[in-house]
């Protein structure tokens, strides 16, 4: 029940010791303002990290070539690796655990792209059908290339949505013709892609139309695996089988770490995840640390309350007051103390948040920092419990107070 007597007391007391209750509620403000800011930044950096790994599919393996560093049944170190057709359809033959499987041939010299009288410098890039999964590539018209593109070694295009901006304006660019470096391409498609700017001023064609047309050779610098949703808690062994395929193949020893270069996907994401639970853990140390400083002092500082009220406290018992009614002024000081301290750090935390949400660029490793909703409330009812803590001994010290010696205390 509300008592306009034990309030119009609190706020006296208050009134009386600014400069003390400012100092004591400012180490709570502090703590939860410190708490709200370094979690909002983990939530930033995830955020991040995050937004680059949505650019390619999370459950892919990445095979790039290299060169040996060891020698292997009597052939020397130092020979270059290079991926051939042929070992796509090896490790489509012999892994069964994939999602899809693509080869990408990058064309680093085929970069001239024009339409009409529309001409550009865009990325081209060859591959098989799998693509589409492992770049995450959205088809917003259209199709992406197919088996019988690849196979028939057609001269077919999907584009991304920034190439059709500045080579078709607002004409329909399917079944169009588009010039890469002088051949006639058809447009099939138009995509976008998660990944940025970059990844949508490219054009994918089919592999084989690349080997053909451009290069002359059956040679590609990727293949590229996706797996399925219940392998990729294996993906370390089915990497490790892949490689073993391949080193097979090209005769080289399957431990050499420099003969083919792997990035797992999903391996590193969980590696940086780790990372991000270990700092978002720091933060709640660092965070309730602080404010259990703040929560100490408070406590402290009600002890004096206490210790200087001992006569008047005496006064009350002497006069019929309860226990619980000392007991409850003092709670009821601490909580309204820590409460209001509390949320004004809140308030803050979350007001500085949102205003480096509108001055720091987003990037690639932090973007839109903020706090839960869910942890807020937790924050709340984390105050409220704070508040109670801090008032609870100096509560219990004083509604042990003894009415004869009370009035004997200076």
């Amino acid at each position: 029940m509300f008592d306009i007597d034990k309030w119009q007391e609190i706020f006296a007391t208050i009134s009386k010791n600014r400069l003390r209750t400012f100092l004591t509620g400012f180490s709570v403000a502090w703590g939860i303002f410190m708490l709200i800011v370094l979690l909002g930044t983990g939530t930033g950096l995830e955020n991040g990290v995050k937004q680059q790994f949505s650019r390619d599919a999370v459950n892919s393996l990445w095979f790039n070539g290299g060169k040996t560093a060891n020698a292997y049944r009597g052939l020397q170190p130092g020979r270059e690796i290079r991926f051939k057709n042929i070992d796509h359809d090896l490790i489509q033959t012999n892994t069964k655990q994939m999602e899809s499987l693509s080869s990408r041939l990058n064309l680093w010299d085929i970069n001239q792209v024009n339409y009409k009288n529309k001409y550009g410098t865009f990325s081209i890039r060859a591959c098989n059908p799998g693509m589409v999964f492992s770049e995450k590539i959205d088809v917003l018209k259209g199709r992406f290339i197919n088996e019988l593109d690849v196979k028939e070694s057609r001269k077919v295009a999907c584009i991304g949505k920034l190439l059709v901006a500045e080579l078709f304006a607002d004409e329909n660019p399917l079944g169009k013709e588009i010039q890469i470096n002088g051949i006639s391409f058809k447009v099939v498609g138009l995509f976008k892609d998660e990944g940025g700017e970059n990844d949508m001023r490219r054009a994918y064609i089919p592999v084989s139309t690349a080997q053909k047309t451009f290069t002359g050779t059956d040679k590609v610098d990727q293949i590229v695996v996706t797996l399925t949703e219940a392998d990729m808690e294996n993906s370390t062994q089915t990497e490790a089988k892949i490689k073993e395929l391949l080193a097979n193949r090209h005769n080289f020893d399957p431990e050499d770490k420099k003969a083919i270069f792997v990035w797992n996907n999903m391996r590193e994401y969980e590696r940086i995840m780790g990372v991000i639970t270990g700092i978002r853990i720091f933060v709640w140390i660092i965070g309730i640390g602080t404010l259990i400083a703040g929560i100490v002092g408070v406590s402290n500082i009600m002890m004096i309350v206490v210790k200087e009220r001992t006569k008047e406290i005496g006064i009350r018992k002497a006069l019929g007051a309860t226990p619980w009614s000392i007991i409850s002024l003092v709670l009821q000081e601490s909580v309204f103390i820590t409460a209001v301290s509390g949320y004004i750090g809140l308030l803050l935390g979350i007001g500085l948040l949102e205003f480096a949400k509108d001055f720091i660029p987003d990037s690639d490793f932090f973007r839109n920092p903020e706090v839960d909703i869910k942890i807020a409330l937790y924050a709340n009812v984390l105050l409220i419990v704070a508040g109670l803590l801090a008032g609870f001994f100096p509560a219990r010290k004083a509604a042990a107070v003894q009415p004869i010696e009370a009035l004997r205390a200076e």
